[in-house]
This record gives structure tokens, C-alpha cells and sequence, in this order.
């Protein structure tokens, strides 16, 4: 079983990358934005956003290697996956067509609800509250927050990419280490992992291709399935019921990288009174640029960051037997460390680059330096 799951992930990884070697050989056109848009944005050059193209087909691959080698009914008559391929479709069509047309972002937020709630009708959905209207808000409000935040994190080569890893793959250490990894999300979580990491060659700084929002809406669509199986709702654990503080925690450890860029975004564009929904070079990699990191050491910052969340929160699912006020208080230190330090390094004081600079953001810093740094 571990060699054929090591095999399925070699086969994914080269595949991605195979498929996403192609599209950069043929086409030059696809996610590349308007010249005359108006909309900040890091990179000054133009590329191709294919990555999203190879996670939808390497997805569809995973459910049909399942369907093949494992139990065909638990694909073709079973609701909550339907759910998820209906879902992970509509997210995959809506992402294409923003790269394809830029389309207007209540669009994009209107299919990012329709997502949730078909989430919901299909039986994956947050089981936390009491109130099943409250789960099913919750669940809706989940979806389209991480489908946004995903989005928004795809702002500097190799960053979204390198949190969904590691994110994806703390749900699979948790699913293998429970005995559990023959059942279909492990196998999707295989081709996911590998798919982005052979995207990964192609996104690593400088990069040559972007996610684009085909990329980052169906990798969010599905992170944040996942999230709701198995953080939120704690599908493996024996216990009889959930302990909300307990899981809450889980879910803002595992994810704490794109709820905190997401929501320290929102709220300085918010006070300085501009559109949430306007993209500029203010997220927290920006700044932290701006601070003198180049982004190749940002991407390693983020990825370490993200590999402490991971060995957290296997802890605290693996290893922690009794939970309680200091359990919480102990494993609440590193989350909340995260956000303020990200959130304080939004606060120094800076020159933006202009937009029409024909320089690269790196070229363009490099050159104004000491005044960006004073």
C-alpha cells in the first residue's frame, strides 16, 4: 500500500509538471492581465497562469485512480464526494474565467457562497454548533473566507504554494498516522501535494509561471474541505463529541498563514479607507520585503512557519490526551505570536514602487533602498 501510494504521488508530481512544462511552451496568453489595468499589483511583468489547470486534472485523477484500485461506489454513490467534485468544477470554471476575462469580484464572491452551500447540502459541513443553521453559516462563511484568503496569499512567487503544501500535508499525517489512509481524501491529498510541488519548480522564485486564480480558487475550494473534514470536525478522533476551543485552535493553527495575511489586509486597507477587494503590494510578504528579506528567504520564512503549525497541530491531535484551560493557553502562544508579528511588520513605514515601473519589484527596491528602509 506505501509503494503504491508513493508511486501515485511520483506519477502526480511528474505529471504536474510535464503538463505545466507544456502550457509554458505554447501559450503566453492565459492570466496575463491587461496592460492598461489600473489594479497594483507585485510582479511588474506579465506570465502565464496555468497551475490551476494541472491541480483540476490531477484531482480528477485522483478520484479516478480511487474509483479503479479501491471501491468505484464510493465515488459514483457518494454524496459528499460528488459534492466536492461538483464544487472543486464550478470553482475550477469561475477561477478560468477571472484569468481568462477579470471578472468582477462580487461574481467570483457569489460562486465562492454557491460553493459553500452546495458543500453543505452534501453533508460536509462544520457539526461544531448546536444549531445547524449556525453550522451551515459557519461553513459558508469558511468556504468562501479561504477560498479568498488562498487568493490573496498567491501574491509572491512560491508562497500560496508552499502554505497549501504543508497544510495538505498536515491533514495527511493525521489521516495516515490513524490508520485511515485508505479512504478517498488521502488519496486526493497525494495528488494535491504532488501536483503543487511539481508547479512548485515553475513558481519558485523567479518564477515562470503563476497559480493564477484557476489555482488558488481550487486549491482554496479544496483546503478548505478538507479543513472542514478533518479540523474542524475531527472525522478520525474517537471521541463521542468535539470540544469547540479545542478544535477552533486546531483550525487557526493549520491555517494560520492565510487567515492572518487575509485578515491584516482587510483591516489596514480598511483604515486607511480603501477596498478590501483592490489588490496592492500592503500583504504582509510585501512588507516584510520592504523590510529588507529578499523573497526567496520569505518563501523559507513562511514555509517554516508553516512547518511548526504542522507539527503543532499533529501534537495536539496525536499526542495531547486531556484538554483543557492550559493545553489551550500553551498552544495558543504560537498562532497568536504569528499574527502580531506579521501585523507589526505591516506597520513600518514605506514608499510603494509605482505600478508603471518597468522595473521588477526587486530592481526597483534594490535601487531606493535606503529610503525605503529609514
Amino acid at each position: 500500500m506505501v509503494f503504491f501510494y508513493i508511486i501515485f504521488f511520483c506519477c502526480a508530481f511528474g505529471f504536474s509538471f510535464l503538463i505545466n512544462t507544456l502550457f509554458l511552451r505554447f501559450s503566453h496568453t492565459l492570466g496575463i492581465r491587461d496592460k492598461k489595468e489600473t489594479v497594483i499589483r507585485w510582479a511588474s511583468t506579465s506570465k502565464p497562469a496555468f497551475g490551476g489547470i494541472s491541480f483540476y486534472i490531477v484531482f480528477l485523477i485522483s478520484l479516478t485512480c480511487y474509483s479503479m484500485f479501491f471501491q468505484a461506489q464510493e465515488v459514483l454513490w457518494n454524496k459528499k464526494v460528488v459534492g466536492l467534485l461538483g464544487t472543486a468544477t464550478l470553482a475550477f470554471m469561475m477561477g478560468l474565467a477571472d484569468d481568462a476575462y477579470n471578472t468582477k469580484p462580487f461574481l467570483k464572491l457569489f460562486v465562492q457562497i454557491l460553493c459553500g452551500i452546495i458543500l453543505c447540502y452534501s453533508g460536509i459541513h462544520i457539526g461544531l454548533f448546536e444549531n445547524m443553521f449556525m453550522n451551515y453559516l459557519v461553513t459558508v462563511l469558511w468556504v468562501a473566507g479561504i477560498m479568498n484568503s488562498v487568493n490573496m496569499l498567491d501574491n509572491m512567487d512560491a508562497i500560496a504554494s508552499i502554505v497549501s503544501i504543508l497544510i495538505l500535508s498536515t491533514a495527511g499525517i493525521i489521516i495516515y498516522s490513524s490508520g485511515s489512509h485508505n479512504n478517498i481524501h488521502f488519496m486526493i491529498l497525494l495528488g494535491l501535494i504532488g501536483s503543487i510541488s511539481g508547479f512548485l519548480i515553475y513558481n519558485w522564485s523567479p518564477s515562470k509561471l503563476y497559480m493564477g486564480d484557476t489555482g488558488s480558487q481550487v486549491i482554496g475550494l479544496l483546503l478548505a474541505a478538507i479543513g472542514i473534514i478533518y479540523f474542524w470536525n475531527d472525522s478520525i478522533s474517537l471521541r463521542p463529541t468535539l470540544l469547540p476551543s479545542k478544535q477552533i485552535l486546531v483550525v487557526i493553527t493549520a491555517f494560520i498563514l492565510p487567515i492572518a495575511d487575509t485578515t491584516i489586509v482587510v483591516i489596514n486597507r480598511i483604515f486607511a479607507g480603501r477596498s478590501p477587494f483592490i489588490g496592492g503590494r500592503d500583504h504582509t510578504t510585501h512588507n516584510l520585503f520592504f523590510r529588507g528579506i529578499p523573497e526567496k528567504k520569505i518563501a523559507f520564512l513562511f514555509g517554516g512557519i508553516g512547518a511548526v503549525s504542522l507539527i503543532s497541530v499533529c501534537i495536539i491531535e496525536m499526542k495531547t490526551t486531556q484538554w483543557g484551560i492550559e493545553e489551550f493557553s500553551l498552544f495558543s502562544i504560537f498562532p497568536i505570536a504569528v499574527f502580531f508579528l506579521l501585523f507589526a511588520a505591516t506597520k513600518i513605514k514605506k514608499n510603494i514602487i509605482p505600478p508603471l515601473s518597468t522595473k521588477t519589484p526587486t530592481e526597483s527596491l534594490a535601487m531606493h533602498a535606503e529610503k525605503h528602509l529609514s
